[in-house]
């Protein structure tokens, strides 16, 4: 029986929307707008699912700022006629694009959830149907009042539902391909979907008006920090030019070498304007740069502290703040506040 929820199925690339060819084995693309005949437990839901297909389709190791551009208009387009939108994604960068169109969509009252596969659909051991079924689910799940059980950017894979920019990917060769080591699940599918909704961002106006913003500056630079570094490589990757901003992955809770070299080259870029945010590298755990010398030496000479974001969450913030900022002081407050869910703040 058909209801009212209407879904968009957005196929942008990856394994996920892949078919063995019977004859040559070969992988390649099936066209989604068979989708029901693919997987035909989706017309159990009786909602209307419609689909639109990236055309090329887009390797994920070729996502770039132009894509998320593409994304974020196909979604700002077609906001007001869906209930949810539910985004295929190939997974490496797939952490990368949910924090990236989590800044760029904003404070949204509707589901944007990511998923793919390790497998693709049409091998008979894949994880695909099941991941594209929940997620589905997932973005057209209502609350009593009919308001989106999850409007936020989020990412479904393997039974669990994390919110996009806490997330990272931890392997290649397992199906549960992510982890948010530092923010819980904000569901997680069983015999039934069990919400936990004191870990979701509800909007305090239901009625807001989607406002994307499409302006992001790449100026970005991610240094990590290794034992044996050098002074000179340091110095040059600091001196960079057209570089406005550097991520630090540093060890443990913020630290980095004690050496007056290193803390005079970092020290050399924020005094040339540079900003630049301390991340752990760190899977779980945060960035406190009051805990050892180390990190305090950083912080004395205006590093910033980057909390327990993710290095995905992290690039994306900074493209999204210096898209819309050209002062350093306005993006240095912005980068210490909790602004989509993406760190914890103290």
């Amino acid at each position: 029986m058909q209801n009212s929820t209407s879904i968009l199925l957005v196929y942008t690339g990856g394994t996920i929307g892949m078919k063995q060819d019977p004859v040559s084995f070969d992988l390649r693309p099936f066209d989604f707008s068979q989708i029901l005949e693919e997987v035909p437990e989706l017309k159990k839901f009786g909602y209307r699912i419609d689909t639109y297909s990236f055309d090329p389709i887009i390797d994920s190791s070729d996502v770039d700022i132009d894509f998320w551009i593409r994304l974020t208009r196909l979604i700002a387009d077609h906001y007001d006629n869906y209930d949810g939108f539910v985004i295929l994604h190939g997974t490496d960068t797939m952490s990368f694009s949910a924090s990236a169109l989590s800044f760029m969509l904003g404070d949204i009252t509707k589901p944007v959830v990511f998923t793919g596969s390790q497998l693709p659909i049409g091998m008979l051991r894949t994880d695909g149907k099941e991941n594209l079924i929940s997620s589905i689910e997932i973005a057209a799940s209502k609350d009593e009042d009919g308001h989106p059980m999850v409007p936020e950017v989020c990412i479904y894979f393997e039974s669990q539902l994390y919110r996009g920019n806490r997330t990272t990917k931890y392997t290649a060769e397992n199906f549960r391909a992510f982890r948010s080591a530092n923010y819980p699940v904000l569901a997680e599918a069983g015999i039934h979907i069990k919400f936990n909704t004191a870990f979701i961002r509800y909007p305090e106006d239901w009625n807001r008006p989607l406002k994307p913003v499409c302006k992001l500056d790449p100026s970005v630079l991610i240094i990590k920090i290794i034992p044996g570094i050098r002074q000179s490589t340091l110095d040059a990757l600091v001196s960079i030019p057209g570089i406005r901003a550097i991520i630090l992955e540093t060890y443990g809770s913020g630290n980095a070498p004690s050496g007056r070299w290193f803390t005079d080259s970092i020290k050399k870029a924020v005094e040339r304007g540079t900003i630049v945010l301390n991340i752990t590298q760190c899977q779980a755990g945060r960035v406190d740069m009051d805990a050892y010398s180390t990190g305090k030496s950083l912080k004395n000479i205006g590093v910033i502290g980057g909390s327990d974001c993710t290095t995905e969450a992290a690039a994306a913030k900074l493209f999204f703040l210096l898209g819309q900022y050209s002062d350093n002081k306005t993006i240095t407050q912005l980068l210490k506040k909790n602004i989509r869910g993406e760190l914890t703040e103290k």
